[in-house]
């Protein structure tokens, strides 16, 4: 299988290391500064980004993630996609339906606008040559850092294991095994997962002051924050597959009509877009704009005094509207299986290319390759 030439093994042009500790409430100018390198010089990024095969996408996802990969991929940058099914284990004592939520996740994937032809989807469990990697990456980091990590802390403490795994533990190395094995540039992530990002570039720096002979074997990866503002679910709360609060990209209009009449509002019948102090009726605002290509105030003073029912309509009629062609598009996959499998088994050959070539390069850096 023919495969291209990774970007070479630096960080972004000018990049300038974000600082894990600072919170950020929307993108900073750094990374409007990367999103313009990316427009002038796509061929020299390289991304990678995915996602536990839990269940279903959901218009958090979408918004949040799913269309900035769409629009990367089709700026030009290498694109991998990760279906992570090893790592659906770090909060679980079983990964139940595994095959089934993998192909959902691919049919969400392609129905988004993910081009096989452009990106790769590959399965986490089918590179071997990637978790290989997890033992150099493993002495690079202590004990004590992995414990400071302020996201292994949250994901052990919401953990549904009766006790931490070692694979929750080292969380963080494994995530850098899946960034570093295709020597991505570049990371898509959201706020909370920026101290795993850091440990990423602490393995890369590290193996590269211990290993490299004067050169870098692998790129410090930097971190593109999203400036899509969080949607909440349908209970006020975060939208998250495992607390049933999510409208799916998959859900039917009825289905969605259903959810959104559900959804939790306030006592307020004028509608505005507050969200400090209205997060729950400012999150319906803000989804019937993005839906609309509109400004949350726009939407919220044409609603005006009508309440939360009209609200409630504004979104199901805007959410229907614009996801009807990717739901469509992904009721047209489903009937399909065989090319949503062959779109995985396609990904899986050329990433474990990859991995297998950055497998001999760490070897022959350490002096393994015998």
């Amino acid at each position: 299988m023919t495969t291209t030439t990774p970007p070479t093994a630096t960080t972004p042009p000018t990049a300038t290391p974000r600082n894990a500790a600072t919170t950020h409430n929307a993108a900073t100018p750094r990374d409007a500064e990367l999103e313009r390198l990316v427009r002038q010089a796509p061929h020299r990024f390289r991304v990678l980004t995915g996602d536990r095969p839990t269940g279903r996408l959901h218009l958090g996802h979408y918004f949040g993630t799913l269309q900035g990969r769409v629009r990367l991929q089709d700026a030009g940058v290498d694109t991998f996609v990760v279906v992570a099914d090893y790592q659906v284990l770090t909060d679980r004592d079983v990964a139940e339906r595994l095959t089934e939520h993998v192909e959902d996740l691919v049919l969400d994937y392609l129905a988004a606008g993910i081009d096989p032809e452009r990106s790769t989807v590959f399965a986490h469990s089918a590179l071997p040559a990637l978790n290989q990697l997890l033992l150099p990456f493993l002495s690079l980091v202590s004990v004590a850092e992995l414990g400071r990590n302020p996201t292994v802390k949250d994901e052990i403490a919401h953990s549904r294991q009766a006790s931490v795994s070692g694979l929750m533990f080292t969380y963080p190395v494994h995530q850098a095994a899946d960034i570093l094995f295709c020597k991505a540039n570049l990371v898509p992530v959201g706020q909370d997962q920026l101290p795993h990002l850091e440990v990423t570039r602490t393995v890369a720096r590290r193996f590269n002051e211990r290993y490299g002979q004067g050169g870098a074997v692998f790129p410090e990866p930097e971190a593109l924050l999203s400036a899509a503002p969080l949607l909440l679910g349908t209970d006020g709360k975060k939208m998250s597959k495992s607390r049933g609060n999510a409208i799916a990209l998959s859900d039917t209009a009825d289905e969605t009509a259903r959810l959104i009449k559900g959804a939790r509002t306030d006592a307020v019948r004028r509608i505005t877009y507050d969200p400090a102090t209205r997060p729950e009726v400012s999150s319906l605002v803000l989804l019937a704009a993005l839906c609309q290509g509109r400004a949350p105030h726009e939407v919220a003073e044409e609603t005006g005094d009508g309440g939360a029912a009209a609200l409630k309509r504004t979104v199901t009629e805007a959410v229907n509207e614009h996801f009807a062609p990717l739901r469509a598009r992904r009721a047209q996959y489903a009937q399909d299986r065989a090319y949503v499998r062959q779109t995985l088994r396609t990904g899986n050959e050329r990433a474990a290319a990859l991995a297998e070539a950055t497998l001999t390069e760490v070897r022959t850096a350490m002096g393994t390759l015998y």
